[in-house]
């Protein structure tokens, strides 16, 4: 980035940052978003202008919610829905319908849009699990794996077991860490199904792994009934509903970042959910050239086979 701000004090430099065709400028780079770390703005904008290349695919087309927290970590944080009527023409915006009304999203198909909202402090991308073209018809089904407390080992071992699961049935997976406690696993998908097919074969999946490992997994919504098992979480196949975005940051001490690994790495004994940071951006890029998904079919899976199978596993 380039320093093109006259003011006297940090917080007031603007800086500009080329993105292909466009310059995006960067308001105070030097305000700190991580206080506990000393991570600032230009750290953050910095590291989405590196991964922009693996991160935008996974965004392009797919309304966004946006994790914000203006003054960093401690300050004001809220969910962003609705695009501001400020932002610039050429940020990409998608109107969907809700409840009484519609929405607009914006939509990040390019490395300018990226740094742009990384500039609006957004700190962590939730994407929708569906594209804005057919916003009712996901093309991806998310599995989150969340465990009771900190042992990791347990979500590496339900994720083994889900993988196992899935391969009976017929569904390519992959795996990511959630910068958070657990794993998502996730199945690409033809996008022909709506929400209510896909979830429902989430939750009876979820349920023939809850009751092959009824000791260690459950389908409990409620925390109370689920005892010391790992929760097999299936509420995020819904319409407008969200999961986090792969490389992206999450807004908590650390920085920790959602990365995409491959099943491989779930033997690695080291395995967190917060193994990747912004404090050590090197180690991101490095996992970012392992193209971790590569072996995974670009064209999602239709679920009907996979549906014919599950129903005779119950």
């Amino acid at each position: 980035m380039n320093d093109t701000g006259t003011g006297a004090r940090a917080d007031t430099r603007t800086e500009t940052v080329r993105a292909g065709r466009r310059t995006v400028e960067i308001h105070r780079p030097e305000k700190v978003l991580f206080p506990d770390d000393g991570l600032t703005k230009a750290d953050v904008v910095g590291y989405y202008r590196r991964v922009a290349a693996s991160m935008v695919p996974q965004l392009r087309g797919r309304p966004l919610m946006l994790e914000r927290l203006p003054e960093g970590l401690g300050g004001p944080q809220f969910m962003q829905k609705d695009t501001p009527a400020h932002y610039p023409d050429w940020i990409r915006r998608a109107e969907v319908t809700k409840e009484g009304g519609t929405v607009t999203h914006a939509v990040c198909d390019d490395k300018a849009t990226l740094l742009f909202l990384a500039d609006q402090a957004c700190l962590t991308f939730h994407r929708w699990l569906s594209r804005a073209a057919r916003p009712d018809h996901p093309d991806r089904l998310v599995f989150d794996l969340d465990p009771p407390g900190p042992d990791f080992e347990a979500v590496r071992e339900a994720a083994r077991q889900l993988c196992g699961l899935l391969d009976e049935l017929g569904l390519p997976a992959v795996l990511m860490t959630t910068g958070s406690k657990g794993l998502h696993v996730i199945v690409p998908l033809d996008g022909k199904s709506d929400f209510d097919t896909v979830r429902g074969f989430a939750q009876e999946a979820a349920a023939v792994l809850a009751e092959r490992h009824p000791d260690r997994l459950t389908t409990a919504v409620r925390k109370k009934s689920r005892g010391n098992r790992l929760y097999l979480d299936v509420q995020r196949n819904a319409y407008a509903q969200t999961a986090v975005a792969p490389w992206s940051l999450r807004a908590k001490p650390g920085a920790p970042v959602a990365v995409p690994i491959s099943r491989t790495q779930l033997d690695d004994p080291q395995l967190t959910a917060q193994s990747w940071t912004l404090k050590d951006v090197a180690a991101v890029l490095e996992q970012t050239g392992t193209r971790p998904w590569s072996g995974v079919p670009a064209r999602g899976r239709s679920l009907r086979t996979a549906r014919r199978r599950l129903d005779a596993l119950r």
